[in-house]
């Protein structure tokens, strides 16, 4: 058996078909682990949710980035709609309500100490040890499986620090932002900095990328994340990042995590 973590899909679904014939992708035998955000900005969002759906439980792992949370929210009745929304056709489908409940029963936060893996959108806070940063992600996928009224009060980026005792909305969209947006934290307190995309070398200043945080809580599994088109393919620091732009004409990459094996296609 073969786990292939693969990056943003985003709506791109002719280069997800294109890399999944090129790593000769055979469930049962093998898994995906899709690393989230399968919808927006790309052509095809419903295609890939369609397929993806299909998929036996056993053969795929999908974790929520925050384009698919985006799509919940819109379904929801967010009213604030983003210039690069592409999400029309699935709102529209006769089928979007059971996919939007596949969606919406996806996971933040994967975990396979067997290979040595755990998965998030966007990374881990670098203050939660393991088993908390699993406590969080089961917190906030409860309450996707309940009332959805909350997730129309869901966008903002404060709190930025993590305290035990944040609670309700707080609690929720900081436990969101530290899965599904996250990059860049503060060197004093380690506090999420949610404005900046760029690369590393272009970081705000007194910030870091969250993995290389001095005082970063050893997980003892290596994170594979994407998120990060402009850090792109990263191995390092304990991180395995594989977003490597394919909405904008980059690539889709796979990597084997048995043996770290890399695949690309064109997003083009």
């Amino acid at each position: 058996m073969a786990t292939y973590a693969i990056g943003d899909v985003q709506g791109c679904y002719a280069a997800l078909q294109r890399l999944l014939e090129g790593i000769g992708f055979a469930p049962p035998h093998d898994r995906l682990w899709l690393v989230g955000d399968l919808v927006n900005r790309g052509p095809q969002s419903l295609e890939v949710l369609r397929f993806v759906r299909t998929l036996s439980p056993d053969s795929v792992e999908v974790v929520l980035g925050n384009h698919d949370l985006y799509l919940l929210m819109r379904a929801a009745g967010y009213l604030k709609r983003a210039r690069d929304d592409t999400l029309d056709a699935v709102l529209a489908a006769p089928d979007r309500d059971e996919l939007l409940e596949w969606l919406r029963t996806r996971p933040l936060l994967v975990v396979d100490e067997d290979i040595g893996y755990a998965m998030a959108h966007a990374g881990v806070s670098p203050v939660w040890s393991l088993a908390q940063a699993a406590a969080c992600a089961r917190e906030v996928e409860k309450a996707l499986r309940g009332d959805s009224a909350w997730l129309l009060r869901l966008k903002g980026d404060r709190p930025t620090r993590w305290r035990d005792d944040l609670a309700g909305l707080d609690r929720l969209r900081y436990i969101v932002n530290a899965f599904t947006r996250m990059r860049f934290v503060s060197l004093r307190h380690g506090a999420l900095e949610l404005e900046a995309k760029g690369p590393p070398e272009r970081a705000p200043q007194g910030t870091v990328p969250w993995f290389r945080w001095p005082q970063r809580v050893p997980l003892g599994v290596q994170v594979v994340f994407g998120h990060w088109s402009a850090l792109g393919f990263y191995a390092g620091d304990g991180v395995l990042c594989i977003d490597t732009g394919c909405v904008y004409g980059g690539l889709l990459t796979a990597v084997r995590l048995e043996d770290g094996a890399v695949f690309t296609v064109s997003g083009k």
